[in-house]
């Protein structure tokens, strides 16, 4: 129980001290950099063109960490906090049991409720949807594993594509409990405020003068940076 409080409490500290340093960790070498899916295909070295019917790693897993497991204060390269580091597959698959996500470490800490759930209070809570996403990718083998060819530049809906973009790899960081950098991108409002005064785009972009997004993480795809700037040029709507 006492390790447990320092924990949290470590948490809540670094949350409150370290607000612009949510830091990643870069994704494990060999699965690509560019957030376009280039790493492995089920540890075969091959490139595979997305499947609707699976969930790849690199594509939705690491994101999803990334954002909202391995900030500075929790389970980075250098937190590491009790000693649990997810910053890439070979270690994240230390805490999985391929094919069976309901024995699985990892996946049993994010559905716990209350005070026990991963990330902890006041952290957010992994949504139904995330929480589904991995139980999917264990039961699938917890491959490490890629893809290219989901994204659609023809979508780009707050809704349909902006949202999706933004809980997956952004809105750890950035969200009322986290403000990193002072900006919350996990609700419309706040995350049109970022769009329209242009820290969005010039972020996700890595345009000169603009503090680069994800943080230490990998760059966003062509196809979605390419989503959100046309969404903002359609008037950034709610749609």
């Amino acid at each position: 129980m006492k390790k447990k409080f320092i924990y949290v409490f470590a948490v809540l500290a670094a949350g409150l001290i370290v607000l612009n340093a949510c830091r990643h960790e870069i994704l494990h070498p060999g699965n690509g950099g560019s957030g376009t899916g280039g790493g492995t295909g089920g540890g075969t070295g091959s490139t595979n063109t997305c499947s609707p019917d699976t969930v790849y790693f690199v594509n939705d897993i690491m994101p999803l960490i990334s954002s909202n497991c391995t900030m500075s204060g929790c389970h980075d390269a250098i937190t590491h906090a009790e000693g649990v580091n997810l910053t890439s597959y070979d270690r994240i698959v230390r805490y999985v049991s391929p094919g069976n996500a309901s024995g699985s470490k990892l996946y049993k800490e994010i559905i716990k409720t209350g005070n026990d759930r991963m990330p902890p209070p006041p952290m957010p809570a992994f949504t139904a949807a995330q929480k589904a996403l991995l139980q999917k990718w264990i039961n699938q083998g917890a491959k490490n594993n890629s893809c290219v060819g989901r994204c659609d530049t023809a979508v780009f809906t707050y809704s349909g594509a902006i949202k999706p973009i933004m809980d997956a790899k952004c809105a750890g960081c950035h969200n009322p409990n986290n403000l990193g950098g002072n900006i919350d991108v996990s609700t419309y409002n706040p995350l049109k405020t970022v769009a329209l005064n242009g820290k969005l785009y010039g972020s996700v972009a890595h345009q000169l003068g603009y503090s680069p997004m994800p943080k230490g993480a990998a760059k966003l795809s062509d196809c979605e940076i390419t989503q959100i700037q046309k969404w903002i040029a359609a008037g950034t709507l709610n749609n």
